[in-house]
């Protein structure tokens, strides 16, 4: 898989050196190796293929071994297309050097117009001199121009037989759909850290290179996903290294903080000790540390621990570190996963305020101090259980005050009747207003019970006849249809008169009314008293009364509020907040 310079004695870097020149060799892509060893395997080979990934993961070089498994020969020069490219056949030769006169590379980003397509549409009609197969590989497609594009359209749907194109990019959604429909699309996925530190062993085996395994798992990780980033950083540590690839040489080429460090300023930072945590987070910075890797250091020990805490087996991992095995069972022990969340979501919003600061140090001091501080706060479960333990108001066991509170029902039975069949029947009445509401909520006539409920006020609900006033926005058409809907849902000829005057208080508004009332009922119960003193700012919004599961007959009165991001639940039964 090693690629040979030109001159003996001139240094080839490792991301050029070891360039994989088979399907064998790709890292990390097996959907995509297994795609294409069935289609060759199968003739059946596509006209058109588009592969899309990250800087660094194989696109050009899959699109070369793509353009040698079809061109190769063999050793006997009468082999078909395979999957196992011989490599010494005149056509690989010439692939793997980039001189094959039928397999053609274009940079879009550097030829982006419509003359440099035409240029190739062009060469499209005539067969290959040497090869099986005429191979475009265009590189960064999506930097062609709109005209670019649309001089390619016609023939990439229907290429001559002896012609394959292969484009790649990084910025697969800047690519137009038309163009994308006439291509066989792969995504190439980031390497994991585990397949990028088994290239690098073998890398440095073969280079006769010793290697520390934690030095190799920083820079696994520091590549994200990308094999050339990791080559080029695993190059620059060796060298760094005097030909050692060392751990503190690599904390120091790539900006990393030394990760015991790490794991101390976070502990500290749980416990809410400001003072040691300013003292640690100095220190780093003076040893090079980067205040931005810093805290994304602690978003991935923060990780840690909450999923050490969730799934204890996952620090088994044989990937992770014995120093990171200790410190997330250490903290997962004592940080609630209430308190990892919060500091979660306030270093991802500290990781955008760092890349605006214009003194980055400064700014995740003040990250760090304002997560110190809220880590060491109680949780406002916390808070309530403190209250009840020390109230002297006997609160325990008191009922609630009682309170009449609206609940989603169903269609009531003085309006749809079981029969012992199953079936039902139609009643003849409603007995107030809330069951035709409730009716119409039940047929999804959602517009006619809006207006029923704002623009409507009722005088008189009875058997088979309504007396109300309406707003000017109520047509005619409205009665009409409302009419339709009573006689249809009870079978009896409803009379409705529509009395002149000024619009009187509305089904929604009797609600409201009623809703206040409860509030300031439920808010002379002893115990929401406490709570609304400790919370300050909170108020109640919603109340709902729920049946118990177990008992059917018994009621279960919870009430939500809101004020400073704290939300209040109280179950009678459960005496527990």
């Amino acid at each position: 898989m090693a690629e040979d310079g030109n001159n003996e004695n001139q240094y080839v870097v490792l991301a050029r050196k070891y360039r994989p020149q088979s399907f064998d060799d790709l890292v990390g892509q097996d959907a995509l190796v297994q795609t294409l060893t069935n289609a060759i395997n199968n003739n059946r080979l596509h006209h058109a293929y588009i592969l899309t990934g990250i800087r660094g993961v194989g696109k050009t070089t899959t699109a070369r071994i793509i353009a040698k498994a079809l061109n190769c020969v063999g050793l006997d020069g009468k082999s078909g297309p395979t999957v196992h490219p011989c490599g010494v056949c005149e056509n690989c030769k010439a692939i793997t050097a980039g001189r094959h006169i039928d397999v053609m590379e274009l940079d879009a980003a550097s030829r982006t117009g419509i003359d440099d397509i035409r240029e190739i549409l062009d060469g499209v009609r005539y067969k290959p001199t040497n090869a099986r197969y005429k191979i475009y590989i265009i590189d960064e497609v999506h930097m062609l121009s709109k005209s670019a594009f649309n001089a390619l359209l016609k023939t990439l749907e229907e290429p001559p037989s002896h012609v394959k194109f292969i484009f790649a990019t990084t910025e697969i959604r800047k690519v137009p759909v038309t163009i994308l429909s006439r291509c066989q699309r792969f995504d190439l996925q980031r390497i994991s850290v585990d397949d990028l530190v088994g290239l690098f062993k073998k890398i440095l085996t073969n280079e006769n290179i010793k290697a520390d395994d934690e030095a190799l798992q920083m820079i696994a990780k520091a590549a994200e996903g990308s094999a050339r980033d990791g080559e080029s950083m695993l190059d620059q540590a060796i060298s760094l290294g005097g030909g050692v690839v060392k751990v503190d040489v690599v904390k120091n080429m790539i900006g990393l903080a030394d990760r015991a460090q790490t794991f101390e300023l976070f502990e500290q930072m749980a416990a809410g000790n400001i003072d040691k945590v300013i003292t640690l987070l100095q220190a780093q910075y003076k040893n090079g540390a980067n205040p931005y890797q810093i805290l994304q250091d602690m978003v991935s020990a923060t990780h840690l621990v909450a999923k050490t805490r969730i799934i204890p087996s996952s620090i088994d991992d044989p990937s992770i570190a014995e120093e990171e095995r200790i410190f997330a069972k250490k903290m997962a022990a004592v940080v609630p996963i209430a308190v990892l969340s919060k500091m979660w979501q306030m270093m991802l919003k500290g990781l955008g305020e760092l890349q605006i600061a214009p003194v980055q140090i400064d700014a995740l001091e003040m990250i760090l101090i304002r997560i110190a501080y809220a880590a060491t706060l109680p949780t406002p479960y916390e808070i309530l259980n403190d209250v009840k333990k020390n109230s002297n108001s006997g609160i325990t066991g008191r009922p609630l005050p009682q309170v009449s509170v609206s609940a989603p029902q169903a269609v009531p039975a003085a309006v749809v009747n079981e029969s012992k069949e199953g079936g039902s029947q139609s009643a003849n009445f409603f007995n107030k207003p809330e069951d035709l509401i409730r009716y119409l909520e039940g047929a999804r006539q959602l517009l006619v019970v809006y207006f029923l409920k704002n623009d409507v006020a009722f005088e008189e609900f009875s058997n088979g006849q309504i007396k109300m006033t309406v707003s000017e926005k109520i047509s005619p058409d409205f009665i009409m249809n409302l009419h339709k809907i009573l006689q249809d849902a009870t079978g009896k000829n409803w009379k409705i008169e529509i009395v002149k005057g000024k619009l009187g208080q509305t089904l929604f508004q009797k609600e409201n009314a009623k809703a206040e009332e409860d509030k300031k009922s439920i808010m002379e119960y002893p115990l929401v008293k406490v709570i609304m003193a400790e919370f300050k700012g909170a108020k109640i919004e919603t109340i709902t009364r729920k049946i118990m599961e177990d008992d059917d007959e018994e009621n279960d009165l919870s009430f939500g509020g809101s004020g400073d991001d704290n939300g209040l639940i109280y179950d009678e039964e459960r005496d527990d907040a």
